[in-house]
This record gives structure tokens, sequence and C-alpha cells, in this order.
């Protein structure tokens, strides 16, 4: 067993030391710097120096004045995509040009022990730097994408979804790289990982289903925040948050109401904020007695609808007769609305006036109404 550990680590000692070896810049450098290539690798200690000084100076350089440069010209447009990509990316050129100096430097000066290991620290600071700029560019890119009217997926409540997807993928991505650069074999790490993502996904199977329905919920948009909605098991509200793992219903009588995402993205959904206005239509059913003239009926709750201030015009009010019942003449007046959230005050307010402009027509509103016949009358 000892045997073992010890070749293990052995083995793990000579990938480090070979990732210092392999690594020859040589190919890497143009033709006419070749002979001042050779000339520092003469002087290792002097010739390391020059090296670190040189690319920090170029890192400095490509930061203050091309970074810069580029900067001014993103101000003159319209856009602050550009100024937020670029603030975010001093950073990790400023640091991957400078490793990349201290790489080249380890391998004039010829250092005899412990190249590899920081051949490896460099490339883990390059890493690094570029993982937190994915990080802090995911949050300023997904701000300004919200505001574009062209990107009409990222909204104000997507943007902490997909602000959490890139970040864990750019941790997943750095993590990945630098167990490379370390010489860590990753495929057990990921057999772990999954078979502890099976157990944790057996475990929380319901949350799990609430996330995933919530995923779909903001990728297909049923509805947004500030319609009103009807569910086939009777909810009715105004969408007032949607969550990764509920939804949350507000009914008129100001009690909220919260739903799983998974029963939600399940259900029949009526979307009466939906279609290509928020406009919605409410009906009214209006009986009149048998004998009554049909056309001044018909006026009369045309007039009533088109009257009152918060029904619209266009589309304009319509009746129409529906039926003839067992004691009506059956109608009904058909009004657009703006709010679908006023449909039940305007329909008492409709209700009202219709009643009020019937008494003044003299149209008789039906009501049932018995007669008694007597056959015999009871002796005394």
């Amino acid at each position: 067993m000892q045997a073992e550990t010890a070749a293990a680590e052995e083995e793990e000692e000579v990938f480090v030391e070979d990732l210092a070896t392999q690594f020859d810049a040589t190919p890497w450098i143009p033709e006419p710097l070749l002979p001042y290539w050779e000339l520092l690798r003469d002087y290792p200690i002097l010739g390391a120096l020059a090296l670190v000084v040189f690319f920090y100076l170029a890192a400095w350089l490509i930061r203050v004045v091309v970074i810069a440069g580029l900067s001014r010209l993103a101000d003159r447009s319209q856009s602050q995509m550009d100024n937020v990509v670029l603030d975010n990316l001093k950073r990790p050129v400023f640091t991957t040009t400078f490793a990349l100096g201290l790489v080249l430097a380890v391998q004039i000066a010829q250092v005899p022990y412990g190249a590899g290991f920081l051949i490896n620290v460099f490339a883990s600071a390059i890493i690094v730097s570029w993982m937190l700029a994915a990080l802090r560019l995911s949050t300023g890119v997904l701000d300004q994408l919200a505001r574009s009217p062209r990107a009409a997926l990222v909204e104000p409540r997507t943007i902490p979804l997909f602000d959490l997807v890139i970040k864990l993928g750019a941790i997943l991505v750095a993590s990945y790289s630098l167990l490379l650069v370390w010489g860590i074999n990753p495929v057990g790490w990921l057999a772990s990982a999954g078979i502890v993502g099976i157990a944790v996904g057996f475990a929380a199977k319901d949350t799990l289903a609430n996330l995933f329905s919530g995923l779909f919920i903001l990728a297909d948009s049923p509805y947004k925040i500030g319609d009103f909605i009807n569910l086939d098991t009777g909810e009715r509200g105004e969408i007032v948050q949607i969550g990764m793992r509920s939804t949350r219903l507000l009914t008129r009588s100001d009690v909220e109401i919260t739903v799983p995402n998974a029963v939600i993205a399940n259900a029949k959904i009526t979307n009466e904020s939906g279609g290509p206005y928020q406009k919605m239509r409410i009906r009214l059913p209006v009986g009149a007695a048998y004998g009554s003239d049909v056309d001044q009926v018909v006026q009369v709750l045309h007039d009533v609808g088109l009257a009152h201030p918060e029904t619209c015009a266009d589309p304009e009010p319509r009746v129409r007769m529906r039926g003839f019942g067992d004691s009506s003449l059956d109608f009904e007046l058909l009004c657009w609305i703006e709010e679908p959230k006023d449909r039940g005050r305007i329909s008492h307010e409709v209700n009202v006036a219709i009643y009020k402009a019937f008494a003044e027509a003299r149209i008789e509103i039906p009501y049932s109404k018995h007669d008694v016949y007597i056959k015999e009358t009871p002796g005394p």
C-alpha cells in the first residue's frame, strides 16, 4: 500500500515537473526576435528580470493606452454595453499579459527546483482572473440586455436566472481548468459529483420539479407580472411575483395565493391580460319582458354601454339578442374595458345604469310570476 502511495506521489511530481519542461516558448517567438531570445537564454537571471519588466510595462500600456482608447471610442456610442465589457476586461488582460511574462521568465531563469509549481501558480492566476471577470460581466451585461428592446428573452424578472446559470458555468469551467493545470484527474471528481447529484435529486425531487417548471415558465412566458389569470382549479388573481419555486397571485379579496410552479405549469391558464392588447370584454345579460320593442331595447343598451366613461369606444359596445327565455327576451350587452382588474366595479356601474335607463324608457324587466288557480272553493 505504501509503495502504491509513493508511486502515485512520484507520478504527480513528475507530471508537475514535466509541465515545466514541456512548455517551450521558442515556437511561439517571432523569427525576427529569436536572436534576442537566445541572447536572453545566455544570461538567464538578467533575461528573466528583463522579461518581467518588459511584460509588466506591456500589460500596463495595454491597460492604460489600448483599453482606455477603446473606452473613449465606446463613450461615443449610445449603448453602454461596450463600456461594461471594457471596464471588466482591464484586470484579466493585465493579469494574463504579466503572468505570461512570468512564465517566460521562469523558462529563461532555468529554475532548478519548483519551476513546474511556479508555472502552475501563474496559470492558475490567469484562470482565476478570467473567472472573476466572467462573474462581474454576467451581471453588467444582463442589465444592459434587459434595457434593450431587442433582447426579448432577458427581462428584469429573468436576470437572476441567467445570472445564476452564467456564474455556475464560469465556476465549473474554471474549476475543471484548475484541476487540469495541477494534474488532478477530474474524472473521479465528476463521477463522485454524479453520485451525489443522483442522491440529491431523489431527496429533493419536488423542489427540483418546481425549479425546472420555473425555468420553463420564465422561458415560455405564459404570463408576466401584472397579468390577471384564471386557473382551471378556480384561482383568479393578479400575478405579483414569479419565483424559481412558486408563483404568487393576489386575489380581488387582497388574499395572496402561492401556487407551486410544478402545479401551475401543468394547469390550464386563462390569461385575461394576454392577446394583442390588455383590453377585456365584459358580458352583461339583460332580460326584457315579452311585448317590448326590441329595437328600443337594443338602442337603450347600446347607449348605456357607450355612455360609461370607462368603457372603450373602440371597439364599440355591442348588443346581441341571445334567445327567448321562459318569461323574457334575453339580451346581452358586450363592452370592452381597459383593465381586467376593473371588471367587477364597471359591471356593477353599468348594471345600475341599465336599470335606470329601462325605468326611464318604460321597458319592463320581467321577474318570476306564479298564477294560482282555485278549481273549487272549499266549503265551510
